[in-house]
């Protein structure tokens, strides 16, 4: 099959979850044997036409020019071009931005899209740009041939709002085995007497309310603040309130996945605050690493976790939490989220469920 990804900034990641998954599931498509094509925009750090096998084609994007407008026009400048490519499959890594050209999209491909998470959900959004983004929801579930949810919530949403299904199939992580505790220095940290979070700086992942947290607690061993706290207001204000909380460090942005996994891995609590979206990536990569998860109790986390972490819905409990907690007396709490993991959703199981809907789509629509 000739297959293309949009939706994404490009491959390597540079940036985030989708494009996380883009770099792996592309890599793997073409070591099936499959034609693999893959967006980038036009400023990405990589320039090659080729990452491992994939190929690569850079469009315009204006987005470091002109803010989030700048998305639509690079979405409107991969759509156009993938009229002249003649693809099998068309893959679309959620919808905010380029369902409004649905109608652009080329005939003969079968449309594939993941529906992310419940994007009009998110308060950064104003009441404008909500309502958008649901018209833009509903916009995707028209356009496209099959519909994939990363998680069962996202799933049941769909049926419940649309009438319609989709094919269940979450993130994906690799088991991560070799821990390495040079890697410590470099945060001047030591094994399992820090605290840490990973996240974009957006109030739905309560970033906030974990800190404030921190602060409450009794106990002030190193917190990491792993996230581009630079990239926004939100991430300067959260740096402002907290910058005489001496244990709370802002790391700034970490995408080399080695050093991710280690910090984790040797981290006493792991907190995960996102309360908007699906099977979230960094939830799973903690899984993989190993770390002990305190997530905020919500449906999306709790479906995935269930009885092994902890869940906090107030700063006071995020407090009680780092006070009490020892990672060394919940080690089957860890051992089960690593067997889920292997069992559900390791990248290999991901990737072939994703190939095995793209031959079966193929096939229907011969």
């Amino acid at each position: 099959m000739k297959i293309v990804i949009l939706g994404t900034r490009g491959i390597p990641n540079n940036y985030s979850g989708f494009e996380q998954f883009a770099e792996f599931f592309s890599v793997f498509l073409v070591e099936q044997g499959h034609d693999v094509w893959v967006y980038n925009s036009h400023n990405h750090v990589f320039q090659e036409k080729k990452f491992r096998g994939v190929n690569i084609i850079h469009k315009f994007d204006p987005e470091y020019k002109v803010g989030t407008f700048g998305q639509f026009i690079y979405d409107f400048n991969c759509i156009i071009d993938s009229r002249k490519r003649s693809f099998d499959v068309i893959l679309q890594l959620g919808y905010t931005s380029n369902t409004i050209w649905h109608r652009f999209l080329p005939k003969k491909p079968i449309i594939i899209s993941n529906m992310d998470g419940l994007e009009w959900k998110r308060s950064k959004y104003s009441t404008v740009v909500r309502r958008f983004l649901k018209y833009a929801e509903k916009l995707a579930v028209k356009s496209s041939d099959y519909l994939i949810s990363d998680s069962i919530g996202i799933q049941n949403y769909l049926l419940r709002e649309y009438n319609v299904s989709s094919e269940f199939i979450a993130y994906g992580a690799e088991l991560f085995n070799e821990p390495n505790r040079e890697i410590l220095k470099q945060y001047n940290v030591e094994e399992f007497k820090y605290n840490m979070l990973v996240a974009r700086f957006e109030p739905e992942n309560n970033l906030e309310m974990i800190l404030d947290g921190v602060v409450l607690a009794d106990k002030k061993n190193p917190f990491l603040v792993v996230g581009r706290h630079d990239s926004n207001k939100f991430g300067e204000y959260l740096k402002n309130k907290f910058k005489d909380a001496k244990n709370i460090r802002f790391v700034g942005g970490i995408f080399n996945l080695e050093y991710l996994n280690n910090l984790r891995y040797f981290s006493n609590l792991y907190f995960h605050g996102h309360s908007v979206g699906g099977t979230n990536p960094s939830l799973l990569e903690a899984m993989a690493s190993k770390a002990l998860i305190v997530a905020h109790n919500n449906e999306f986390s709790k479906s995935i976790l269930e009885g092994d972490a902890f869940y906090f819905k107030n700063k006071e409990e995020v407090k009680i939490h780092i006070d009490t907690i020892d990672k060394n007396q919940n080690i089957g709490n860890i051992e089960n989220c690593y067997a889920k993991i292997n069992s559900k959703y390791r990248w290999e199981v991901i990737n072939n469920k994703y190939l095995d809907l793209f031959i079966k789509s193929v096939k229907r629509d011969k």
